[in-house]
């Protein structure tokens, strides 16, 4: 389970900032905004260090209810645009073309953004292409598979 411990705001508002971050083409600012119309204010920046602290814990945490993947694999080369320039992103897919495993190369700052950043857009395409073994997982929606993966039960 995530540690919040020290967190000034509650689960949660962090667990939907960090996962419309990862499954819409939001920025910080965007989700600030966003928030903000909702009545919960915080800062760009904040949201930028939860995506950075937690994106790889759940990632981790989610790794265990990954789909099985078949003996056969193969490297597959695809093009994302990071700040309106095409970069390339290396991936390892089975022969369904479900994603076994990625290698970013980008030009952020750190590479640890860059992995933490990819694993979470990386873990919402796996949760709606079905890849995780989650009970119950066709009758709930990806807001609440993600919250599952996190260790978290959203309230109904």
């Amino acid at each position: 389970m995530l540690s919040f411990k020290g967190m000034r705001f509650p689960i949660d508002v962090i667990l939907v900032c960090v996962r419309w971050y990862v499954a819409y083409p939001l920025s910080y600012r965007h989700l600030e905004e966003m928030m903000e119309e909702r009545g919960v204010s915080v800062d760009h920046s904040s949201i930028n260090r939860w995506a950075i602290r937690f994106l790889p814990l759940i990632e981790k945490m989610a790794h265990k209810y990954k789909r099985r993947i078949g003996a056969s694999w193969r490297m597959d080369e695809t093009y994302i645009k990071v700040k309106g320039v095409w970069k390339y992103l290396y991936r390892a897919v089975d022969k369904q073309g479900k994603t076994v495993d990625f290698r970013p190369m980008l030009n952020f700052k750190l590479f640890r953004s860059a992995g933490s950043m990819l694993a979470g857009i990386e873990l919402m395409h796996m949760i709606r292409k079905g890849q995780f073994a989650l009970d119950g997982a066709d009758a709930v929606s990806f807001a609440d598979q993600f919250s599952a993966l996190a260790g978290m039960v959203r309230p109904v």
